[in-house]
């Protein structure tokens, strides 16, 4: 996998939701400085993103962002040889706001642009490390809208493995984590209650897994958490017990299709990415699981979890360097077939 035909970095934006990222990717230097801005304490107010808000937010920030990140790189606009950006899936109105920004920069300075599908810069984020992993390989991207088993033939040649019917696995914390009265973001303050809980007071189902298949559904098993927690309401102790219970549950079963996933394509490495991949448990639980059963784990670092800039500059230098670019049209795509993209064979 070579990238030093690209003589330039390649600045990278991120805007799919209610992170706004930058990022610069030297194809010879690897990463060279990258920033993040989170919406977080502006959609606390509310329980939840909301769309207009966040579009709005990735207006006031983006801009400054580019300069901060290119000032920490010591470097201005005239020394990117490429700019990539989020052109889905994600929020519409987010989307168009780095799609915007990228192009106009692109067209100023005549360089190439390329939009960059946001689950493939999650898959790739491990590539930023010094001890990539090399396809093919199984990756499980867990996310708050996603949990996808995907088989990574080469980089831009995937296959859909096994994807969620309902609630991905991080939108399920986030929801129960919710109903519980936990503040937003859910899904962390729920994993933090779960470390005081006790250990299989409360077992709960692990979706799908009594069945042949790769598929996810979650929407069943927050509701059994629900049901617990209301009916042991008077106990003080019982909230941190069903967290501890339901998080056993997402990690057991991420990690009982993840087996089937290995076991099915013959692969020895795993990938994970997405926010989920920060869960400290999953990654225990993964860490020891593959010790045991003799196949390689990855997991990109916690600050390229979320999303970032980082994974989209990598992966729009990859696709530039393989000579795929977009026109001058800004597009965005809301709702993207990762295996529609073209592949991207390694040089």
């Amino acid at each position: 996998m070579k990238i030093e035909q690209i003589a330039k970095p390649v600045l990278g934006i991120e805007t799919s939701c209610d992170e706004t990222g930058v990022a610069l990717f030297d194809p010879a230097r690897g990463l060279l400085a990258h920033k993040l801005y989170s919406q977080i304490a502006m959609h606390s107010d509310y329980g939840g993103v909301v769309p207009e808000l966040a579009s709005r937010d990735h207006v006031r920030k983006l801009l400054p962002l580019i300069r901060e990140t290119l000032a920490q790189a010591g470097m201005t606009t005239r020394d990117l040889g490429g700019v990539a950006y989020t052109a889905g899936p994600g929020l519409v109105g987010a989307l168009l706001v780095g799609a915007a920004c990228a192009r106009a920069l692109a067209w100023a300075l005549e360089v190439p642009a390329v939009g960059v599908h946001h689950m493939e810069g999650h898959l790739l984020a491990p590539l930023l490390d010094p001890d990539p992993p090399q396809p093919p390989f199984v990756a499980l991207l867990v996310s708050g809208g996603h949990s996808m088993l995907i088989e990574v033939a080469a980089i831009g040649r995937y296959r859909l493995l096994g994807d969620t019917l309902d609630d991905a696995a991080g939108e399920a914390f986030d929801k129960t984590a919710k109903l519980m009265g936990l503040p937003y973001p859910g899904g962390p303050a729920l994993a933090k209650l779960a470390e005081s809980g006790t250990p299989g007071r409360f077992k709960f189902a692990r979706p799908m897994t009594d069945r042949p298949g790769l598929d996810f559904s979650f929407s069943g098993l927050k509701t059994q958490v629900l049901l617990a927690y209301q009916q042991h309401a008077a106990d003080p102790g019982a909230k941190a017990d069903v967290a501890r219970g339901f998080e056993d549950a997402i990690v057991e079963t991420l990690l009982i299709k993840c087996r089937r996933a290995l076991a099915q394509t013959g692969d020895t490495r795993l990938v994970i990415a997405g926010g989920v991949g920060a869960n400290r448990k999953l990654r225990a639980q993964l860490a020891a699981a593959a010790q045991r059963e003799g196949f390689r784990v990855y997991f990109p670092r916690l600050e390229f979890c979320t999303d970032n800039g980082a994974m989209i500059a990598l992966a729009g230098a990859l696709r530039l360097q393989a000579g795929l670019h977009d026109d001058a049209a800004i597009k965005v795509q809301p709702r993207w077939d990762l295996e529609s993209l073209p592949s991207i064979e390694a040089a």
